[in-house]
């Protein structure tokens, strides 16, 4: 009778079980459905976190390591093939693997009926649908789990040689432009490209989407692997003539030497040959890079201090510091301004420099956040001190991520109404050097600001471009000059006259020049001459927190 069984016992299936284990990828497994026991590939006990490959009272365990949300899918198919006759099982869904990480995986079995009709064995294979692929069709490649296994294999002893990381430059655009058949197209035939310019004992992998792994097995030096890169280079140039330059691109790559890696492990040797790679790419591009450990190390300090302020951020911005700045009003001859500074401490107490912390906050956009928190301490700080003097303001500084990615004027609105503060109260600095150019987008947040009479600053002048059009493009109330600029106005007779030509011309468009970076007597004495409207600098005081500054200028 077909589908049923007599004679054969769960021994017979658990041996044949363990016979195939050693050569197969999947997992046979066989559950006995009277006695409740399951037995499985010792690999899969490896991989899931089964209680074993063998083990008693089977259905009361399946929880353990059924992803929960499928438990309910499980469950009805079993009760199909029990109750109701159903005769093969096929199901997707997901085992939590030793790490507890949930794993795609299609079981599919048939049951096998005694005599009297009910069902004695579940018998099958599972694989997991999800794994990566071992062999690439487009480029005609082994792929990275393949480069795993031969990384695994060569490390018996020790790695030497090289492995060089590869990746086409822009390659989504090839994509964009000519389809993705074409962009397939591309990925074969730069395969082709670096194959025939390997030696012996030199294997090509593709990665992920546009990316290629060279490994050398002959501890060859890396600048053999420069050569081949500038090879590859070559023959990638002559596939583009062929193809009368219908599309054209270049690839990058990081080289890394592997007899000094002192972690060999495959996980990390990806993570340093990534590394490579875009550091490759963030230098320019069509170029390679050798790993450096100092500056691999400077990459994980970056890491570790974006994660720090990210912690920070989620914990009621612990560690940022709002210090303030004098401004001095040097036709009232008192304290006008104060200029709103963002600090940085970190879990071990030493204070982060700006110079360092404050590009890693645009970098990874938490200058947003932490940005919003600052203008905030600003208006705070803002409120008290007019108590004391009404016409006091506060400047504070926006980068440019925080105009283009967030809705900033509402957020300063949002801060005056709370603060009951007059718009007139908050200058808002912008740096010259983060806007090469004006867009229109930038434009209208500067008309904003204007329209809600909201004061803006240009910080940095003469730093950057230094482009006259922002004079009147951005709608400007207060030009501030940098000390670089002030110091050779100072010692140099020239630079002198054209900073007094700057401030003439400032305030023949009526704005308010200050001039920053005033640190003696003399240096006031001599800036004085060409009648600035406001001084900053360590003679009037440095940055402080609020106690401090509030002791030292206000009280």
């Amino acid at each position: 009778m077909k589908g049923t069984i007599r004679e054969v016992t769960l021994e017979h299936f658990s041996d044949i079980i363990d016979i195939f284990n050693p050569c197969m990828d999947d997992y046979l497994y066989i559950m006995d459905m009277q006695k409740n026991v399951y037995c499985i590939s010792q690999n899969a006990a490896k991989r899931f976190d089964l209680p074993s490959d063998q083990f008693d009272n089977a259905s009361d365990h399946f929880s353990e390591f059924v992803y929960p949300e499928d438990m309910e899918l499980l469950n009805r198919d079993l009760e199909q093939i029990v109750l109701h006759g159903k005769e093969f099982h096929n199901l997707q869904y997901r085992w939590l693997s030793r790490e507890g990480r949930p794993i795609w995986i299609n079981c599919r079995g048939r049951v096998l009926r005694g005599e009297n009709g009910d069902a004695q064995y579940l018998i099958g294979c599972i694989n997991e649908i999800g794994m990566r692929q071992k062999a690439d069709n487009v480029s005609g490649l082994l792929r990275e789990t393949s480069l795993q296994n031969e990384l695994d294999f060569s490390n018996i002893g020790a790695l030497h040689g090289f492995l060089i990381r590869l990746g086409i430059d822009n390659f989504k655009e090839i994509n964009e432009n000519k389809g993705l058949d074409y962009g397939d197209m591309v990925i074969g035939r730069t395969a082709e490209c670096i194959q025939s310019v390997l030696l012996p004992g030199q294997m090509l992998y593709r990665m992920v989407a546009d990316e290629y792994v060279v490994f050398d097995r002959e501890a060859r030096s890396v600048e053999e692997a420069v050569e081949i890169y500038h090879k590859i280079q070559h023959e990638i140039n002559c596939f583009i003539e062929e193809k009368c330059y219908e599309v054209f691109y270049t690839v990058s790559a990081g080289i890394v030497e592997l007899s000094p890696v002192d972690n060999q492990e495959y996980r990390n040797i990806m993570k340093l040959s990534e590394f490579a790679l875009n550091e490759a790419k963030n230098t320019g591009k069509n170029k390679c890079y050798i790993f450096n450990i100092d500056d691999y190390k400077a990459f994980l300090h970056k890491k570790e201090l974006i994660s720090q302020m990210l912690w920070s951020v989620n914990h009621d911005f612990e560690g940022f510091e709002a210090y303030f700045q004098p401004i001095m009003d040097m036709k009232a001859q008192k304290l006008g301004n104060a200029e709103t500074l963002l600090r940085f401490r970190s879990p071990n107490g030493e204070m982060v420099s700006p110079v360092e912390f404050i590009p890693l906050l645009e970098e990874s956009n938490l200058i947003i956040p932490v940005g919003r928190w600052v203008l905030h301490q600003a208006m705070e700080v803002c409120s008290k001190i007019r108590k004391s003097i009404p016409d006091f303001k506060v400047s504070v500084n926006l980068s440019y991520i925080q105009v283009l990615k967030s809705n900033v004027l509402e957020e300063i609105q949002k801060g005056l109404e709370k603060y009951g503060l007059s718009p007139d109260s908050v200058i808002i600095e912008l740096t010259e050097s983060g806007f090469l150019e004006s867009n229109e987008y930038f434009i209208n947040f500067c008309n904003g600001l204007k329209e809600h009479g909201i004061l803006l600053a240009l910080d940095d002048f003469g730093t950057g471009y230094s482009n006259f059009h922002y004079l009147y493009n951005l709608k400007l109330s207060v030009i501030k000059i940098d000390r670089s600029f002030t110091v050779k106005a100072l010692s140099n007779p020239y630079e002198h006259n054209l900073l007094q030509h700057m401030a003439d011309m400032i305030h023949g468009i009526n704005l308010k020049l200050c001039i920053e970076g005033i640190e003696t007597k003399e240096e006031l004495d001599r800036i004085n001459e060409i009648g600035p409207d406001f001084i900053q600098g360590y003679y009037f005081g440095r940055p402080c927190p609020f106690e401090q500054f509030l002791e030292l200028m206000v009280s």
